[in-house]
């Protein structure tokens, strides 16, 4: 079992499967080098993207990922602002400077090729890195693939089924589950909620005050990267020219704050979910909700609904917790990549995620959770992945704003249910997953078809 940690990762923007994935596979790439012993005999390093990675990089920062990784830069942790003054070193001396001291000769234009005709079998988004000697002797070369939500694998590991002897025993769960099936029964036959089944879990993992630690400094990653997407306006880079729209919004709301009208709801989630949107395009601070371009959907409900003017750390645990737990499902049973699912497996799968964590904060029962995610799903089947000039801006940061909203539709509508629906969770899981594998490759983050082609990028 994976924790809901792994799902919840910082990073910066605008892409976990082209940004953050791309960052830690090339400080593993180095990582390896030392362990080997051989970085020191490193004089040049070549990286090619392939399949998405190639396609849609240039837009999605994966040159700068690259190059972050190479010198020891962990996403979790590097601070944006020095992270661009490193890479704008990088590009104008040609140097880059390895966790070993050394500084090698690194060209990106030259040092990073992108196979714009090389789709992987084995995921969409390959990287191949190789390492050479000063005498231009190959000494080191690796395969890798950024598989979504910032998650990483070599070829060995997506070719090597997981056996369960191989498990850690520390990923040995009370609770183990593969299915919503599972999760349920484990429910029942307990008599416990969504999120004790998930605390309990992630218990065996880590001690609690760790693990909750952890989940409360996610949460409050979420929370100020929304007051810096409320605060900071401007135009997004990339080439596109999209204004910051939500501090404009947010400006309009805090004028009128006695407005009562219905729809304001809207425009409480929308401002939220756009001010997340439009840091992760700016390169910012934000956490995978379960991945960057759908980074604002679950900030934004919980904002609305567990924070407000009292920030209620146990609301915003079981929000978190229970999110997590069907984020867990989406990555066991089926995908969150965009490159492999098209943006049902990113802002559909948080969409599902948002609708279940508050059913459970408004107190509904774990199937009504299952109800509340399977909901969330079943009206995102189908959502295609097209950014337009491969940034992730159009329709990307307005999606997000639609996924809140649908998310708190899909809680309520579970809310009014009293048993299992008709449409079971894992069927709507399975469902997307085949419509994934069926999607044309254009509309899975290749910016090959749909708004990307249908666009003017001016």
């Amino acid at each position: 079992m994976l924790s809901v940690l792994d799902l919840f990762r910082i990073g910066i923007g605008p892409s976990s499967s082209h940004t953050v994935g791309p960052i830690r596979i090339a400080k593993r790439f180095t990582d390896g080098l030392a362990r080997a012993g051989t970085l020191g005999g490193a004089e040049r390093i070549v990286v090619e993207l392939q399949g998405s990675l190639a396609l849609t990089g240039a837009g999605h920062a994966t040159p700068k990922a690259v190059i972050l990784g190479l010198a020891g830069f962990d996403p979790e942790t590097l601070d944006p602002a020095e992270a661009d003054a490193h890479v704008g070193r990088v590009e104008s001396e040609h140097k880059l400077v390895l966790r070993d001291g050394r500084t090698i000769g690194f060209n990106p234009k030259a040092d990073i090729a992108f196979a714009y005709d090389v789709m992987p079998a084995l995921h969409p988004n390959g990287m191949i890195l190789r390492a050479f000697n000063g005498a231009g002797v190959e000494i080191a070369s690796e395969e890798y693939y950024s598989t979504g939500g910032g998650f990483i694998a070599s070829r060995k590991q997506l070719e090597t089924p997981l056996k369960d002897d191989l498990v850690p025993t520390r990923a040995r769960v009370p609770h183990p589950f593969g299915s919503a099936a599972d999760l349920l029964a484990a429910c029942a036959g307990h008599n416990l909620s969504v999120e004790d089944v998930i605390a309990a879990n992630e218990d065996s993992m880590r001690p609690r005050a760790e693990w909750q630690a952890k989940l409360d400094r996610i949460a409050g990653v979420m929370l100020a990267c929304i007051e810096r997407g409320l605060n900071r306006d401007g135009i997004l880079p990339g080439g596109l020219k999209v204004q910051r729209r939500a501090p404009d919004l947010w400006r309009k709301m805090r004028a009128t704050p006695s407005a009562n009208e219905p729809e304001r709801l809207f425009d409480w989630l929308n401002v939220y979910a756009m001010a997340v949107n439009e840091e992760n395009a700016a390169g910012g601070q934000v956490v995978t909700a379960p991945t960057n371009g759908a980074a604002g959907i679950i900030p934004s409900v919980m904002r609305h609904y567990c924070a407000g003017e009292d920030v209620a750390p146990a609301k915003m645990r079981t929000f978190l917790l229970t999110a997590g737990g069907v984020g867990l499902l989406y990555k066991q049973r089926a995908s969150i990549s965009g490159a492999e699912m098209g943006c049902q497996g990113e802002v559909g799968v948080a969409c599902s995620m948002a609708a279940a964590g508050l059913a459970a904060v408004w107190g509904a029962s774990p199937q009504q959770v299952a109800n509340a995610a399977e909901i969330g799903m079943e009206h995102n089947l189908g959502l295609t992945c097209d950014p337009v000039g491969g940034l992730v801006q159009i329709p990307c940061i307005e999606r997000n704003a639609i996924g809140a909203v649908k998310a708190v539709n899909a809680a309520r509508l579970a809310l009014g249910t009293t048993g299992a629906t008709k449409v079971s969770l894992d069927q709507v899981i399975e469902t997307m997953r085949q419509t994934g594998l069926d999607m044309s490759s254009k509309y899975k983050e290749t910016s090959q078809g749909g708004l990307a082609v249908n666009v003017v990028e001016c």
